[in-house]
């Protein structure tokens, strides 16, 4: 019986040794407060534009998208009811629950106090996300999801970093990088030829402030861009998944590329969520030995599970712990087949999900570079006939480039919704039904929708005339900078809708 009872400890003893990943306390702390932060940039993007968007008012409203939507079979709160209260409720309620994840404070809880706090985050905003039609059609949606969905299992204070969830969060960057890497070589010859950095910083949706410097750089260092991004792709997600210190040095890597495109532009949260999940492959060894002001312990009440073995004997709730995360994370497995299909295929999807929950989803972003830049400009006028001699006065959104001299800002991580649309209507066709819906709510000056622009011309007034045109915006050189003060040298091309008056969309 002794030699039994000794085999058994022994076991448990190896089992815990695997399960518990006892130098990955300080990933577990960034991992779950990062995600937390980005739930809360999310929710508040949402309070902020839904109700203009996809409101009861809004330009694609959610009352009539889900008259259809029980055939569509994805989860929602809003499935059958919606109301802008309800959903600010939604908002509210994430933004709280966020709030206190950021602060740490369900982490000193029990294991499943921050379990329960991040399935809500992931129910409440896949709720909006599962009716947020093509204003949600993103791939940092899904990406969060995921990534708060896989966060909730890595426990609270109270018991070690669960190692099979941080190696499911490895997998996680392993496809949003190696996958965006995958995309780029199977798309534009741009790519291959290592010009797409040419183009890139000046076409790409929502410049920065510092776009037009990174665009003027010389191109041999486009060129060596490129390169790295490929090796930073195709190469360093593999050392993610190696022994320490290596798998610490891939996810080094991954951030500071990462960092290079947030200081080069805008993409909401996908950059700063591969930042916050390349630290599931970070051990409290290399950030110590990167950064040693940092606090051997970041959480107040590790000591519990340090201080005695684990699980204790007889400790059935350490167990059903165990259990819990093993049962998720196989389920995580299982539902990895499709995506790693999806990774070797000719035919790679980007950015898809294979399931309704939008778990163990496939990633990639700019499989091809948009050459030059080409702007949708929404113009209206107070005259009665718009005749060539109309006065036209445009509209300036908060993200887009507008006046010539004017610096492009910072907005990521949060996003700007409309603004990302609008580049994408001369790629794909200015015909949308959100944008006429849009320019319905420029003639009736609807204060929502003029909330989310940076400038009304008009000041409330209600213009009688809008208008689409397009326009070539490139990048000044420092010669024309220096010669005109302008950052940026705008063509008009054509008008591509014509002047639409209130009558003809009422």
């Amino acid at each position: 019986m002794d030699e039994a009872a000794g085999v058994a400890e022994w076991l448990a003893a190896g089992f815990a040794g695997w399960f518990a990943a006892e130098d990955y306390e300080i990933a577990r702390t960034v991992l779950q407060r990062g995600v937390a932060a980005l739930f809360l940039v999310a929710f508040l993007s949402s309070l902020n534009q839904f109700p203009a968007l996809l409101g009861e008012r809004g330009l694609l409203p959610v009352p009539e998208y889900v008259r259809g939507f029980h055939r569509l079979g994805r989860p929602s709160l809003f499935r059958f009811r919606y109301s802008d209260a309800l959903f600010r409720g939604v908002c509210a309620t994430g933004l709280a629950v966020s709030a206190l994840l950021v602060l740490g404070i369900p982490q000193l809880g029990p294991w499943w106090l921050p379990l329960a706090a991040f399935l809500a985050l992931w129910g409440l905003y896949m709720s909006i996300v599962n009716v947020g039609q093509t204003f949600y059609g993103f791939g940092w949606e899904m990406l969060l999801l995921e990534a708060g969905f896989t966060v909730a299992f890595l426990g609270s204070d109270q018991v070690p970093p669960p190692a099979p969830v941080l190696i499911l969060l490895v997998w996680l960057v392993f496809r949003l990088e190696f996958g965006a890497g995958m995309i780029k070589i199977r798309g534009g010859e741009e790519w291959r030829n290592l010009t797409a950095l040419y183009f890139h910083h000046e076409t790409q949706p929502m410049p920065g402030p510092l776009s037009r410097q990174f665009h003027l750089l010389p191109k041999w260092v486009h060129r060596v861009e490129v390169v790295g991004n490929h090796f930073a792709q195709l190469v360093v997600p593999f050392l993610l998944f190696f022994p320490q210190p290596v798998g610490s040095a891939a996810a080094a890597v991954v951030i500071a590329t990462q960092l290079w495109l947030v200081a080069s532009g805008n993409f909401a949260w996908l950059n700063w969520s591969a930042i916050v999940l390349a630290f599931a492959a970070v051990s409290d060894p290399a950030v110590h030995a990167v950064l040693p002001f940092v606090p051997e312990d970041l959480s107040p009440a590790a000591g519990g599970w340090r201080t005695t073995a684990w699980p204790a004997d007889g400790d059935w709730v350490a167990w059903v712990w165990v259990a819990v995360v093993l049962a998720a994370s196989a389920l995580l497995v299982a539902l990895s087949w499709w995506p790693a299909k999806n990774l070797v295929s000719k035919h790679q999807l980007m950015n898809a999900a294979f399931n309704r929950w939008q778990l163990v989803n496939t990633y990639g972003a700019f499989g091809s570079v948009t050459k030059n830049r080409v702007e949708i400009v929404v113009e209206g006028t107070l005259d009665e006939v718009p005749a060539g001699d109309a006065e036209w006065r445009e509209y300036r959104f908060r993200g887009k480039p507008g006046e010539p001299g004017r610096i492009p800002r910072q907005w990521a991580p949060y996003h700007l919704r409309l603004d990302w649309l609008m580049w994408f209507l001369p790629l794909r066709t200015v015909h949308e039904d959100w944008f006429y819906e849009f320019l319905m709510k420029l003639l009736l000056a609807d204060p929502a929708t003029l909330k989310l622009l940076r400038e009304d011309p008009f000041d409330g007034e209600r213009p009688r005339w809008v208008r689409a045109r397009a326009a070539l915006y490139e990048f000044a050189t420092r010669e024309e900078f220096r010669a005109t003060g302008k950052r940026w040298v705008i063509t008009p091309l054509r008008v591509v809708i014509r002047p639409i008056a209130l009558r003809e969309v009422s």
